[in-house]
């Protein structure tokens, strides 16, 4: 089921979308070589209590950070680690949601690690946020789901990506994942109509190489590219408007 934000309840997503972009912008000057992914998701967690808020993915189903930190053919959910050291060059996503006032927020961003990378990769970066406001342009009333995933698909498909299949969008509010899911590939039958308060991610994971992934059997959560190449991702938080679409993940 579907579920239709309230006035109400779309001004605390506002607030909560606002917050998640903040933070976002707060760890972009962190994102440089020789930083840990778990001081960035340290980093993250001290600056969500300081201004009264809870990290939505800690302690989600066993998830054990605050954010999502994933680096090169890491595809999504990647676990911070003091292991994990940034390079210069890396491409890392970070995922955070923070719960504002009983609400999530949702979003995240590719970073480039030192500004420069390789050629394919700093293309695969600006792709794959191309291919989320692709998605986004079709979020309005009228247009069906299954319109974000084709217009990705018809984007990024031609271009010789592979569109990661077993991870789609959601819908977001007080529950981390709600109806609907949203998917960033060519979807074979008609999905539900979009609808004015509807609220959802659009967050296309594109990868250099395949499709397919593999999902770690150790740590239960890490996804990675079945063949080893680069995956990048952009997600933003869109209310459906009377009349299109608000970014609720924006400062």
């Amino acid at each position: 089921m579907i579920y239709i934000k309230n006035k109400s309840e779309i001004e605390t997503m506002r607030k909560a979308g606002k917050f998640a972009a903040e933070l976002l912008v707060y760890l972009e000057p962190f994102v440089k070589a020789g930083v840990t992914t778990l001081e960035l998701n340290d980093l993250a967690e001290a600056y969500t209590k300081k201004h009264g808020h809870r990290s939505a993915p800690l302690g989600y189903k066993g998830f054990p950070k605050s954010i999502c930190s994933s680096i090169n053919h890491v595809v999504c959910h990647g676990i911070p680690k003091k292991e994990d050291v940034l390079a210069n060059g890396d491409i890392v996503n970070l995922d955070v949601s923070p719960i504002v006032d009983g609400y999530i927020g949702d979003t995240s961003k590719t970073f480039i690690v030192g500004g420069k990378s390789s050629p394919e990769a700093e293309k695969l970066v600006a792709d794959t946020e191309k291919a989320m406001w692709v998605g986004i342009e079709q979020v309005k009333p009228g247009n069906r789901i299954d319109d974000i995933g084709n217009a990705i698909d018809d984007f990024l498909t031609p271009l010789g990506y592979g569109i990661v299949r077993d991870l789609m969008g959601h819908g977001v509010g007080r529950n981390f994942h709600e109806e609907p899911q949203v998917p960033h590939f060519r979807s074979p039958r008609k999905l539900a109509k979009i609808e004015a308060g509807m609220i959802f991610t659009v967050e296309p994971m594109v990868n250099l190489g395949t499709w397919e992934v593999n999902f770690d059997k150790s740590d239960k959560w890490t996804v990675r590219t079945k063949d080893g190449k680069l995956s990048a991702q952009f997600e933003h938080t869109v209310l459906v408007t009377d009349k299109g679409y608000e970014i609720l993940t924006k400062v």
